[in-house]
């Protein structure tokens, strides 16, 4: 072993600080509850923004097609003969045409602006995160004049399961009497609840047919909505694709769509990293503070190993084992409350929302109804091993001057 049984000894005694030395023992103790603290902040905070991160994307793809395919005006004609050829694409796993409008929904109750997606019934049943978050009713109805609206847009315009809503267009038709705002009342056969509130509070879909002469577009649709076996090949299948077609179509994939908002997220997770290492840089500065002062008040015994026969190296090793204990100790602390905390900070959130009756986590500001966090092991250990590294260099410094120090001046005055 690096430390012999001698230096262990002497090492695990000058961590237990006697009484006229208490001052050195509550900064070692402040030092190990800063890096604890600094390592299970670090863990947490990077698990949420991964889980943030992870469900984001998840949900926006969930709704969000990987890839729309667009026509060179605003419709898509010839929509099903340009879906058949996408499908064949390699990589593609499905080609939903679709018809996209904003809308106010209106009830007896209330009002709210909205957006509508016309979709056939059988390509929203197949949409997994829609058909199994469904709270109320059944996509079974969902057809003719039925439509599933998000639960958190129902609860807002006052409407339920089997009620009625009137979808209002923003463009009119003309009349011999002027513009007549152009309506529709349909009949609420679903409601759901993906979880994303930007999803829940504004959608309502509607089928294809049906939102087809509402938005007045014929035969034709807004766009292709693609999804492929692997979302990181957006790129490349979208070129893929607009060469499979051999005609002027413009195509986009999430990453564009969506770039402002997973590029923020991401650069949101590396400054809070950035930040959140401060903290062990920190208590690895309160640990050289510490292991100095140690190495003041123990000149005289220092001195007397010198010469009862310790060697320089030893002296080093032995403040060395006193200083990098500090830190495996906080470091191993800090990684058990990090990962536990993680595992339940939804059960921690919502007792302390009972507790102190403060909404801690607003589905309007961050999106989701609930905390999502998720543990990266590879993340955890880049953590844990840069904890330990500060904590190693903290000591060298500290214990470079106790091994040093001349015995003659550690004995002079006494």
């Amino acid at each position: 072993m690096i430390f012999g049984a001698f230096e262990r000894m002497v090492a695990f005694r000058y961590l237990r600080a006697r009484r006229q030395e208490g001052f050195v023992s509550v900064i070692a103790i402040f030092s190990l509850l800063g890096i604890a603290l600094g390592v299970a902040t670090l863990i947490i905070v990077m698990s949420v923004m991964n889980g943030f991160r992870n469900d984001l994307v998840g949900r926006i793809l969930g709704l969000n097609g990987h890839l729309a395919v667009y026509g060179e005006t605003q419709h898509l004609d010839d929509f099903d003969a340009i879906a058949a050829k996408v499908r064949e694409v390699p990589g593609v796993v499905s080609a939903t045409p679709l018809v996209e409008g904003q809308v106010m929904a209106t009830s007896s109750a209330g009002a709210a602006g909205a957006l509508v997606r016309g979709i056939r019934p059988a390509d929203l049943r197949a949409r997994k995160l829609v058909a199994d978050h469904i709270v109320a009713g059944s996509l079974g109805d969902f057809g003719d004049d039925g439509v599933a609206i998000g639960d958190r847009l129902a609860r807002r315009i006052g409407v339920a399961v089997g009620g009625k809503v009137t979808l209002i267009a923003p463009e009119g038709t003309d009349t011999a009497f002027g513009t007549v705002p152009r309506l529709k009342t349909y009949h609420v056969a679903a409601l759901f609840d993906v979880g994303f509130y930007e999803y829940d509070n504004s959608f309502i879909f509607v089928p294809l047919p049906a939102a087809q002469i509402f938005f007045r577009m014929g035969n034709a649709v807004s766009d292709l909505e693609v999804f492929l076996a692997n979302a990181d090949d957006a790129s490349r299948t979208g070129g893929m694709i607009a060469a499979a077609l051999g005609r002027p179509v413009r195509i986009v994939d999430w990453q564009q769509a969506n770039a402002s908002l997973v590029g923020a997220v991401e650069i949101e997770r590396n400054v809070m990293f950035l930040i959140l290492t401060l903290i062990i840089l920190v208590a690895a500065f309160n640990i050289v503070s510490g292991m100095i002062m140690m190495v003041k008040d123990k000149g005289r015994d220092i001195a007397i190993l010198r010469t009862m026969g310790a060697s320089r190296g030893m002296i080093l090793r032995i403040f060395m084992l006193s200083g990098a204990s500090i830190g495996i100790l906080g470091t191993l602390a800090g990684f058990a409350l990090g990962v536990l905390f993680t595992e339940n900070i939804e059960a921690i959130r919502q007792f302390l929302q009972n507790v102190l009756h403060v909404k801690l986590f607003a589905a309007e500001i961050y999106f989701f109804t609930r905390i999502p966090a998720e543990l990266d092991r590879g993340e955890v250990a880049s953590v844990v091993l840069m904890a330990l590294a500060l904590s190693f260099l903290a000591t060298l410094y500290p214990s470079w001057r106790a091994a040093r120090l001349d015995p003659v001046e550690g004995l002079r005055y006494e």
